[in-house]
């Protein structure tokens, strides 16, 4: 019988027959064995037959024919000639707070996700100064994340440090300008001052030396939407000195100057502060908005210039966000009890429903979007409901009924609604500079279906029922690429030496049926999700083990 060694003065694995060198080399026996596979690596290189072997959490890969018997193991898994390949890495999620409450995170790890970037759209929940600070925040961000009780932490470091061996993914942190802005300025919407942009700049370096990986922008979202583009460039500047990227969601209120104009201010970003730019959730809006050509050829236009420009998309057609996105930024400008006083305030309310109501698009918002997250038990009945149909129910117009819920829920609704043109979501989904990220709101009964079908959707439908792209190419861009955009370095592939996450699925099988009426359905023919080298998903069913870990820049 084959045994296992480990050379601990060179730190490399072989395999003998016998030990020479009994001083240097010592019996191990496996963690995990995975045989029979079907390996598709993440490089987007095809399939080839072969087993990985896991050693504290190190990966080893057998090529070609393989006994199994011939090593000693804690566990063997028989992959039955499926896919085995790596865990998928998520760029876009809102599962900082909510997998705190929600360990087991199954609408996310059963779909093969083993690592989330958490902090997008500007919106991070550390560092502050005080935790009233970080509570108003928390509160302000009610309709994306979930209300801790308690919040214990104030640093990058002391929230990360609650990931470890707590949850069932990896997570990575991104800083949100928002909390940058409020350190530095407050909540105020006023332009930085070069002392403020300085002390913005010593907060990025203090939270990228404890484990950030860049910094993010939601341009939508008070206060960091107040930051101007100089203030974006002058931080961006530091992030960049320290090897961070630059993850935005752009700033739809430049739409005014130009359909592209949000996507060009980003680039610009980039182009003059040399930080490597990723844009989230980018897609065409809806038909006649642009032609998706020309949003793909911004992208490529850049990258043919020398700017790192990448970008993420989801697989399905509904946008969806905090509902308070609907209220004008003047009702935002000092937090959420500005908000909350605009809400009840006769003045303030009628200014707001007449700058609604001159909106084109209103119409379509009221009878499109739904709303969900509800936390009061005499609003559970609204779940799901179009802002429309929820007037009508309380007998209200549309902008006095949201204007209440908001106030009866703290600000804490989420929506859901079209927002993207399905004829040319798959020229983005397999465009070679795009990767998928699901961009998941995790509450209430009717979420976005993204939430639990974002990326077996994608195996299902965009490779093997429209052959959109092949399926290497489509495990690439849920693996190594978004974790080379990351800047994981152990991660993202199977091969010898990287970090033992990996998902087992059968690709003629595997589906999706989270629908808009019916979302919370969990993937079928995902059968294995190992983490960290522990398995988490085991035929299809959720074991318990919490082996996730904060994955730290620099560590």
């Amino acid at each position: 019988m084959k045994r296992r060694f480990i050379d601990t003065d060179a730190n490399l694995r072989v395999d003998s027959m016998a030990s020479e060198q009994q001083s240097s080399i010592i019996w191990l026996m496996l963690q995990l064995l995975i045989h029979n596979a079907r390996i598709i690596d993440g490089t987007g290189s095809p399939w080839f037959r072969g087993a990985v072997l896991v050693e504290n959490n190190t990966i080893s890969i057998k090529r070609g024919a393989f006994d199994p018997t011939e090593y000693e193991s804690e566990r063997v898994i028989d992959a039955e000639d499926k896919v085995v390949c790596p865990g998928f890495v998520d760029l876009h999620s809102h599962a900082g707070l909510t997998i705190l409450a929600d360990p087991h995170h199954d609408p996310k790890v059963r779909q093969g996700v083993t690592t989330e970037l958490v902090g997008i759209d500007g919106i991070s929940h550390a560092p502050f100064k005080t935790r009233d600070e970080l509570e108003r925040y928390i509160w302000m961000d009610a309709g994306l994340n979930w209300y801790p009780p308690d919040p214990d932490w104030l640093t990058t470091q002391e929230l990360l440090n609650k990931y470890d061996g707590t949850v069932a993914v990896n997570i990575a942190y991104i800083l949100g300008n928002s909390p940058v802005r409020i350190w530095a300025t407050g909540w105020d919407d006023r332009p930085a001052t070069q002392p403020e942009i300085a002390n913005m700049k010593a907060v990025i370096r203090e939270s990228m030396e404890e484990g950030a990986w860049g910094i993010s922008t939601g341009l939508d979202y008070p206060p960091g939407a107040f930051a101007s583009t100089e203030e974006l460039i002058a931080i961006s500047e530091q992030v960049a000195a320290m090897g961070g990227f630059y993850h935005t969601h752009a700033r739809a209120s430049l739409k005014e100057q130009g359909t592209y104009a949000p996507w060009e201010e980003a680039v610009e970003i980039g182009r003059k502060s040399g930080i490597p730019i990723h844009l989230t959730h980018y897609r065409q809006p809806k038909q006649g908005e642009g032609s998706h050509h020309d949003y793909l050829g911004l992208v490529e236009d850049a990258r043919a210039e020398g700017i790192d420009v990448t970008f993420d998309c989801y697989t399905y057609p509904y946008s969806g966000t905090s509902v308070t996105i609907q209220l004008p930024f003047w009702a935002k400008d000092g937090g959420p009890e500005r908000t909350m006083a605009a809400l009840a305030d006769p003045d303030d309310r009628a200014k707001m429903k007449r700058e609604l109501n001159s909106r084109s698009d209103i119409q379509s918002i009221w009878r499109e979007r739904w709303l969900h997250n509800f936390r009061q038990p005499q609003n559970e009945k609204y779940d799901g409901k179009s802002i429309l149909n929820i007037s009508e129910m309380r007998e209200q117009d549309p902008a006095d009924a949201l204007f209440d819920l908001l106030l009866e829920e703290r600000l804490g609704i989420s929506e859901v609604g079209t927002g993207t043109n399905t004829h040319t979501l798959p020229a983005f989904v397999s465009h070679p500079f795009g990767m998928i990220a699901s961009d998941a709101i995790l509450f209430g009964e009717y979420p976005n279906p993204r939430t639990y079908g974002c990326f077996p959707v994608v195996l299902a439908e965009f490779v093997r029922a429209e052959k959109h792209l092949k399926l290497p190419e489509a495990i690439r861009k849920m693996t190594s690429f978004p974790a080379q955009r990351l800047g994981l370095t152990d991660r993202g592939v199977l091969c010898d030496g990287f970090r033992a996450d990996i998902v087992i699925f059968d690709p003629d099988t595997v589906r999706t049926d989270a629908t808009k009426d019916d979302p919370k359905h969990y993937p079928v023919g995902i059968d294995y999700v190992i983490v960290n080298g522990e398995v988490v998903i085991e035929n299809g069913t959720n074991t318990g083990a919490t082996p996730g870990r904060a994955l730290r820049r620099g560590h």
